[in-house]
């Protein structure tokens, strides 16, 4: 029996309904709709009747049901025991935006733990949707989600549901990033005009609870330019813009020593007016081990170095 249905079948219990359990589990609702078939058809059983209303469980569900919490409340306990026999493994695992700050953050931070202890390192770059899915889903204690600040209510609505505490770790306004050859990188002050028949390198999975990709996008890039690279990888844009004639992106504050190393420029632009927050966010109820705190000290050392 897959665990993960049990998990799906109480999640649709708690909610009374397909939708808004699926909302809540981020996946869709036909693919939790077929997860729940899946399991009623191994069991020989209906768990749920469905209502107008929505849905509820049947008197053979309920009695599954009940079930199906003991079991995975004893899985629970099996996995806490055999997790806390590993207490002398150092582990970290993160998600974090495609941010130049947080790399080099995260280098320090390695530079300083102790080598002579068994140790895990897991250190992911993606967007703020697997971010919140590796903490609810995988095993990892921490991510750091970035965001416009216009959307602030949308992220705050959804990690206040899925039980998901916040800090904030920086605000910022974009900055213009440009190869230090490139004519523009010369000017005190950059219009929109100027980067009109620029090629503008863009992350392609930015993420908005409720919103589709394609408004998500709109909402991320340039309205001045109509031409784009797509990239996943943040390190591979350094050579892109040194190497593509008038090519640029929109980044956060990077620290000046890894500008000089990668021979770039970033120029603050004030037409840009979209202000964006990298917010550190874990379970309520996960308090912070001195490693987790010992990256966000080299964190914050790493602000003032872009400020």
């Amino acid at each position: 029996m897959n665990l993960q249905y049990l998990r799906y079948a109480l999640e649709v219990e708690k909610t009374g309904s397909i939708s808004k359990a699926a909302e809540n589990l981020l996946m869709s609702q036909p693919n939790l709709s077929r997860a729940i078939k899946e399991l009623e058809e191994s069991l020989g059983i209906t768990i749920f009747k469905r209502t107008s209303k929505g849905v509820s469980a049947t008197y053979q569900g309920e009695e599954f049901l009940s079930h199906a919490k003991r079991i995975l409340s004893q899985v629970d306990e099996v996995e806490a025991m055999y997790k806390n026999r590993k207490a002398n493994k150092q582990r970290f695992l993160i998600s974090v935006p495609r941010a130049s700050y947080i790399a080099c953050a995260f280098i320090n931070f390695i530079n300083k733990i102790d080598i002579n202890q068994d140790t895990e390192i897991y250190y992911k770059e993606t967007n703020s949707l697997r971010a919140i899915n590796n903490i609810l889903q995988a095993d990892y204690k921490l991510g750091i989600i970035r965001y416009q600040t216009s959307f602030e209510q949308y992220f705050n609505s959804m990690l206040y549901e899925h039980g998901l505490a916040s800090r904030e770790i920086l605000s910022f306004n974009s900055v213009l990033l440009l190869s230090k050859e490139d004519p523009l990188a010369r000017k005190d002050k950059i219009e929109p005009s100027d980067l009109r028949g620029y090629i503008e390198l863009a992350y392609p999975d930015p993420y908005v609870p409720s919103l589709p990709l394609t408004d998500a996008r709109k909402a991320e890039h340039s309205k001045c330019v109509e031409k784009r690279i797509y990239i996943f990888e943040r390190a591979s844009k350094f050579d892109l813009l040194k190497n593509i004639k008038n090519s640029f992106m929109w980044v956060s504050p990077m620290p000046q020593e890894l500008l000089d190393l990668h021979q770039l420029v970033q120029k603050p632009c004030k037409f840009n007016k979209k202000i964006y927050k990298d917010v550190l966010i874990y379970r309520k109820d996960y308090y912070l081990s001195d490693l987790d705190q010992a990256f966000i000290d080299e964190i914050d050392k790493m602000k003032e170095k872009i400020k």
